[in-house]
C-alpha cells in the first residue's frame, strides 16, 4: 500500500507539471524552463546526462545542475549543442529552450550574479583547472592560507569596480615562489579589459583570461623561494568595472583555512537597501546561513569576518532599491 500511495503522488505531480512547463517555456527564464522540463519528464540528472552521452554530447551532472539553478548559462558551442539535444530528450518543441538563452534571466535590476565567483571560483571549476594546468600549478600552490582580507569597491554605476586582496600564507613544501590569483567577474564582464596591480611583496607574471566565464588568472611572483614552514605576506588588486550592476561577491575555498574578512564599499550614489551574508557548501548546493548585515551609511560599507574558513563558498549579497 505505501508503494501505491507513492505512485499516486507521482502521478499527481506529473499531471500538474505540463501547465507549469508551458508557462515556463513561454516566459522563461531559461533555468526555470529547464528545471520544469526535467521535472515533467521525471528524469534524474544522471539519466539526462546518460541520454546526452548516447547522442555524443558530453556534459557533466554538475553543469546540468548549474543550468537548472540559474548559476550558469550554456554559452559554448558544445553547451548549446547540449541544449538542442535536451529539447529532444525532454520532448520539447524545437528551439523552445535555445530561444530563452537569447533573453536575460529577468530585468536588469533583478539579475543576480550567482554564477560568479566566482564569482566562481564557483561555477567555472573546470576552466580554473585548465588555467592552473596551463601554469603548471596545483590547486593549493603549496601554500596554506593563514589570513585573507579582501576589499571590494562598487562603483558609481553599481558595478564591481575593483577588488584588493591581502594574503598571509605559510608554505607547506620547499621551493614555493609564487601564487596564482583568480578573479571571476560578474556575468558579462570582459577579462581582456581587466588590469592586475601587484601592490606589495610580489610582481605579476603570466596572465591567462577566459572570456566566456569572465575569469582571469595571474601569477604573483614572490622574488624568493620559501621553505616549508615559512610565512609570507603579499597584496594585489584587480581593476574590473567591465560588467553591469553587481549584486553580490562570493569567495570560494577548496580546503579549510585561516581568518577571512570581506569588506564591500559602495561608491557615490544610492546605497543598497539591505545586505546579508550567506554560505554554500558546494556550487550545486542551496545557499544557507543567511544573516542580515548592518550597512554603515557613514562609511558606505558592509563587512563580514569568518575566524576560520571552511571549504565551500562565503559571500555578501545586497539588494538595490
Amino acid at each position: 500500500m505505501p508503494h501505491a500511495t507513492q505512485q499516486a503522488d507521482t502521478t499527481q505531480q506529473a499531471d500538474a507539471a505540463p501547465g507549469e512547463l508551458d508557462s515556463a517555456l513561454r516566459g522563461g527564464p531559461f533555468h526555470v524552463a529547464l528545471r520544469a522540463a526535467i521535472a515533467a519528464r521525471g528524469l534524474p540528472l544522471q539519466r539526462v546526462q546518460h541520454h546526452l552521452s548516447c547522442r555524443g554530447v558530453k556534459v557533466g551532472v554538475t553543469s546540468l545542475s548549474y543550468w537548472q539553478q540559474g548559476a550558469r548559462r550554456p554559452q559554448r558551442p558544445e553547451s548549446l549543442r547540449a541544449v538542442r539535444a535536451l529539447e529532444e530528450i525532454l520532448r520539447l518543441p524545437e528551439e523552445s529552450l535555445i530561444r530563452l538563452l537569447a533573453e536575460p534571466d529577468g530585468p536588469p535590476a533583478d539579475r543576480r550574479s550567482a554564477g560568479r565567483s566566482h564569482r566562481s571560483l564557483v561555477e567555472a571549476s573546470d576552466v580554473l583547472d585548465r588555467l592552473l594546468a596551463d601554469f603548471g600549478a596545483p590547486r593549493d600552490g603549496g601554500l596554506h592560507t593563514l589570513g585573507h582580507h579582501e576589499r571590494v569597491r562598487i562603483g558609481a554605476h553599481r558595478e564591481l569596480a575593483e577588488r584588493e586582496s591581502h594574503h598571509i600564507v605559510r608554505a607547506h613544501r620547499d621551493g614555493v615562489d609564487r601564487y596564482v590569483a583568480v578573479h571571476h567577474g560578474d556575468p558579462g564582464s570582459t577579462p581582456e579589459r581587466m588590469t592586475v596591480h601587484a601592490l606589495e611583496n610580489c610582481r605579476t607574471g603570466r596572465v591567462r583570461r577566459h572570456h566566456d566565464t569572465g575569469m582571469l588568472a595571474v601569477e604573483l611572483l614572490f622574488g624568493t623561494r620559501l621553505r616549508a614552514g615559512d610565512t609570507f605576506l603579499f597584496r594585489y588588486a584587480v581593476e574590473d568595472g567591465t560588467a553591469g550592476v553587481s549584486h553580490e561577491y562570493v569567495r570560494g575555498a577548496d580546503s579549510p583555512g585561516g581568518q577571512y574578512a570581506l569588506q564591500v564599499r559602495f561608491g557615490s550614489g544610492t546605497l543598497p537597501v539591505r545586505c546579508h551574508r550567506f554560505t554554500q557548501h558546494s556550487a550545486a548546493a542551496p545557499r544557507s546561513g543567511h544573516q542580515e548585515l548592518t550597512l554603515s551609511g557613514l562609511h558606505r560599507s558592509v563587512h563580514l569576518v569568518e575566524p576560520r574558513v571552511r571549504s565551500g563558498y562565503l559571500g555578501i549579497a545586497w539588494d538595490w532599491d
